[in-house]
């Protein structure tokens, strides 16, 4: 009975260190919040610029794993080195109004008579962000921007991050694939843009302003799932602004030729 107990003993508290050990290589996320609004003018109605940022910032308790994630997200969406997340975007927020000020004011004032040009002085610059586990070990970290200057239309763009959860390391595209990939890759994503649009010649794709300008490509911008990739273009890269974002998502089996032996899926 005394040597069962003891192996019990044992048994439990190898079970705990393997939690505690899990836990830790967790990274955890809090969100943070900037906003800031400021008149260009002293009329009574007058033109604005609002800055609005709510991002996804690793706790201190993620350790250095989430100190790296920080700044490569800080680096990336304010270009700065801090490791916090709050602090990039409230310095990136009073820069962006103070330049707004500064730079417009001396036009409105020449057409501050002009009604029909108010709307070229409202600006707004919006970023979101959210994470979601990725494929084994792996999380995806997602920023949507959209921003409106100068009276056009407003612009969004998508900037997705893959991190290794243990060590906060990004995982570029040539940790997943083998050398030369691209070659072989790019048929695939043209074939399922075909399948998505329902467009099956290249003459079709391009008759509704697809692939006009550029040849696919294989874009920085990609999500890894459990099953899937999911490669990201923003409009305006291969599609005008006004079909949005396109989305190509295809299966570790069908590229499976292509993947590094050391990637994990």
């Amino acid at each position: 009975m005394r040597m069962y107990h003891t192996k019990f003993h044992f048994l439990a508290v190898a079970l705990l260190l393997c939690a505690c050990t899990d836990n830790d290589d967790a990274v955890t996320f809090e969100t943070i919040t900037t906003n800031k609004t400021v008149n260009l003018s002293n009329d009574s109605v007058p033109p604005t610029c609002n800055v609005n940022i709510c991002l996804e910032q690793a706790t201190e308790k993620s350790g250095r794993a989430g100190e790296i994630i920080n700044s490569t997200v800080t680096r990336r969406l304010f270009n700065r080195d801090d490791d916090k997340i709050q602090e990039a975007a409230e310095a990136f927020a009073d820069e962006y109004t103070t330049n707004y000020v500064k730079n417009l004011l001396p036009l409105y004032n020449q057409d501050r008579n002009d009604s029909t040009k108010r709307a070229w002085y409202h600006y707004h610059y919006i970023i979101n962000s959210r994470t979601q586990k990725g494929n084994e070990g792996t999380l995806v970290y997602i920023a949507d921007i959209n921003y409106q200057e100068g009276g056009t239309q407003a612009m969004n763009h998508q900037i997705v991050w893959n991190f290794e959860e243990k060590t906060g390391r990004q995982i570029q595209i040539k940790d997943i694939f083998i050398d030369g990939f691209e070659a072989q890759l790019k048929p695939i994503l043209l074939n399922a843009l075909k399948e998505n649009t329902g467009l099956t010649t290249m003459s079709a794709l391009k008759e509704k302003g697809y692939l006009r300008s550029t040849n696919i490509y294989v874009p920085e911008n990609f999500i890894l799932g459990d099953e899937t990739i999911t490669f990201v273009y923003n409009p305006d890269e291969i599609a005008p602004n006004s079909l949005g974002s396109i989305e190509l998502t295809i299966s570790y089996t069908e590229i499976e030729h292509l993947l590094v032996l050391s990637f994990k899926h």
